[in-house]
């Protein structure tokens, strides 16, 4: 017998678009603020990578408050909607704090200023919109199936979003006249069009109540305290493996970061920023757009994302040998495969940690 299903196709597209808005932020920031502040601000590179990594310490921290948070609100929205409404307003406006810091500022003043609205941006408001964003999925229907094709719209919006801003921005920047004021300028449209896209979003789906996702099981999690939350997390070895892999992801995430650096002063060509973009984000948005076909086919993840990520870890290598080398179309040939075989486990990552979430919630 099919499962239940909860979710028309819109429903599953308009949830997608939330990453659209997630990525104007994420891409835009992780992507140029090094740039701009090094090469239009004029700050150290070496003290503003430190800066960036103390603030990843209070990310973590907040990570397991936000979910605390989102697990006992009670509102006319529901629990994860009302984060991901208001925290996105947060969201902006640090934003484009980060890329307006005062020429009248000294030096000093200048570094305290990014990490502040850096801290604020990603500890806080970014953490808050994006755990309610994920948590979203396990609110607004219980079918596994929905559940991944809601992961795949979801990264098929990121990757689309990140190959947008990552290959127009410079261009952007330069059209609005460079410099500082140009900077500000796209970090506030790039702002606006967020907060329409994640409006939208958050409005396109409705999460189910409290009584239809219990199904008649007592609610136990609701009570734990956050130290007790901590305690079952670290315990839990399916949490503690999906933590390593989000750590690796996100050390991956960082060098890609970089990515305007290792261009323009290694390949001597800032336009291949842009290049490599395509290579990555395209085969990723063709891999996601089959994921649910293939999960189908493989009766579920565990197999397609074993077999497909060692393909990619292998590619991967490839391009480690393409770039000693100095070959720069193998190193895109071997992008392009890397993201092919990256693409099941980038859908599926959503849906496993939902399911995963559930599971624990209701034994």
């Amino acid at each position: 017998m099919e499962a239940k299903r909860y979710l028309k196709w819109y429903n599953k597209v308009g949830y997608g678009s939330g990453d659209f808005a997630g990525n104007v932020v994420y891409a835009f920031l992780s992507s140029f603020v090094m740039l701009y502040l090094t090469n239009t601000v004029g700050l150290n590179p070496g003290i503003i990578g430190t800066l960036i990594m103390v603030s990843k310490l209070f990310d973590g921290i907040s990570d397991m408050f936000f979910g605390t948070m989102i697990d006992k609100t009670k509102s006319r929205l529901g629990k994860a909607r009302p984060w991901m409404l208001y925290a996105y307003i947060g969201c902006a406006v640090t934003l484009v704090a980060n890329f307006a810091i005062p020429d009248s500022l000294g030096t000093t003043a200048q570094y305290v200023w990014f990490f502040i609205a850096y801290t604020l941006l990603n500890a806080v408001f970014f953490t808050a919109n994006n755990i309610a964003y994920a948590s979203l999925v396990t609110f607004c229907t219980k079918n596994s199936r929905e559940r991944v094709e809601m992961g795949s719209w979801r990264f098929i919006f990121a990757f689309s979003t990140s190959l947008l801003i990552q290959s127009v921005t410079v261009q952007f920047v330069r059209a609005a006249g460079g410099g500082a004021a140009a900077w500000r300028i796209v970090a506030i449209i790039y702002c606006i069009v967020g907060i329409i896209s994640n409006t939208l979003s958050c409005f396109s789906v409705k999460e189910l109540s409290d009584a239809e996702l219990r199904d008649g099981k007592e609610e136990e999690d609701s009570k734990l305290t956050l130290a007790e939350t901590f305690k079952l997390l670290i315990s839990n070895k399916y949490f503690v493996m999906i933590c390593v892999v989000y750590i690796l992801q996100q050390l991956r995430a960082a060098m890609l970061s970089v990515g305007t650096y290792f261009m323009t002063y290694v390949f001597f060509n800032q336009e291949l920023f842009g290049v490599f973009s395509w290579a990555i984000n395209i085969p990723l948005i063709i891999a996601l757009a089959i994921t649910p076909t293939l999960v189908a086919k493989a009766r579920g993840m565990y197999k397609l994302n074993k077999y497909s990520y060692v393909f990619a870890t292998i590619c991967r290598l490839g391009i480690v040998v393409a770039g000693y080398l100095g070959s720069i179309p193998l190193m895109l040939v071997f992008t392009v495969l890397t993201s092919l075989g990256e693409g099941p486990w980038q859908g599926d990552v959503g849906a496993v940690i939902a399911n995963c979430s559930e599971h624990t919630y209701l034994k």
